[in-house]
């Protein structure tokens, strides 16, 4: 996976983090999951003891949505120091000779993330519901993260109107792929129109699912993938978490398709999240299967373009009728008042 030379440089540089120079590095091997990001697990003996770590960089083809690694760096950090249950980052390298690309490396944490087997495999999580709540609290957590914030001013200032930026946007990624997709354009007309106001911007996870935080047999062990994370309505990530599309085949199970919609609420509100408003909720699941469904048209072209053959990109494209389907359905006349 890495010749000698770069080896050696990438055992250097975590030893220059670590402040020492008995590192080890014992084992690379990449880490499934992550359709973005390339994730490398490396195991490691920092002063005789032990360590392993995550390496986190840029896949051979990204998507423009995507912020840049030390954006995305940054934005650990901060939810780090909120008190949030994430991997400890360690440690940013801007320098590109060292692996070709610069690099984010943090802790490793156990557990498994893989969206289908957390919904389906009851041995994982602990109580669901407990499970549910604990979720709601993190993102709690998060929304607590507001504007201005050290170390966060490259996310400017935050739109007044947050709902009708993602609308524009959206907008803005199907013109930029040339994508002809009425129901798309329909969707986003009825977005516009029904855009609900924000009393305060926060920061948003962005993609806050079942599928990108990690949990053992006893529960949660982390929160990851913060690579779409910005200010915005903190409804938002309410919505895209329960979202029909992010149920993994369990629809009767509303929150992550994991446990009821009323524990993920409960627990926002128990840890001091703004008292949940279930229809502006409601609409951002709406608007989560179209940024789902424009996010897939993206990793479509990644493959299409010949940037990154994937078959798992490939199949993603193929995703974006049945949310179509989603969104024509929960925008009928008899869902929603014109």
């Amino acid at each position: 996976m890495l010749d000698d030379g770069r080896r050696e440089a990438l055992r250097s540089w975590i030893a220059g983090q670590l402040g020492t120079r008995e590192v080890v590095l014992a084992g690379i091997e990449p880490l499934a999951g992550g359709s973005i990001q390339e994730n490398w697990r490396l195991d490691c003996s920092v002063d005789g003891a032990p360590a392993r770590f995550v390496l986190r960089k840029d896949a051979a083809a990204t998507i423009a949505s995507s912020r840049s690694r030390p954006e995305e760096f940054a934005i650990l950090q901060a939810a780090h120091r909120g008190g949030v249950c994430v991997p400890e980052p360690v440690g940013f390298c801007h320098d590109a000779e060292v692996l070709g690309a610069p690099f984010a490396l943090m802790g490793l944490v156990d557990g498994v993330g893989l969206g289908p087997r957390v919904a389906k495999d009851l041995s994982l999580g602990g109580d669901r519901e407990r499970l549910a709540e604990r979720l709601g609290l993190e993102l709690a957590r998060i929304h607590r993260i507001r504007p201005p914030q050290v170390g966060l001013a490259f996310l400017g200032e935050p739109d007044p109107m947050p709902a009708r930026a993602v609308i524009a946007a959206l907008r803005g990624k199907l013109d930029a792929l040339a994508a002809t997709r009425p129901a798309l354009e329909w969707g986003l007309r009825w977005a516009e129109r029904h855009a609900p106001e924000c009393a305060a911007a926060t920061l948003t996870h962005g993609d806050f699912r079942t599928g990108n935080y990690m949990v053992d047999a006893g529960g949660l062990t982390a929160i990851l993938d913060w690579e779409f994370a910005g200010w915005g309505d903190p409804m938002s990530d309410l919505g895209w978490f329960c979202a029909t599309c992010w149920r993994f085949g369990r629809p009767a199970l509303e929150a992550g398709g994991i446990a009821s919609r009323a524990a993920f609420y409960r627990g926002y509100e128990a840890e001091g999240g703004a008292p949940v408003d279930d229809a502006a909720v409601r609409y951002w699941e709406i608007v989560a299967h179209l940024r789902w469904a424009a996010i897939a048209l993206e990793q479509a072209h990644r493959h299409l373009s010949g940037a990154e053959w994937s078959l798992e990109l490939a199949l993603t494209g193929r995703m974006v009728p049945e949310l179509e389907l989603a969104v024509l359905r929960a925008t009928s006349p008899d869902q929603w008042s014109a």
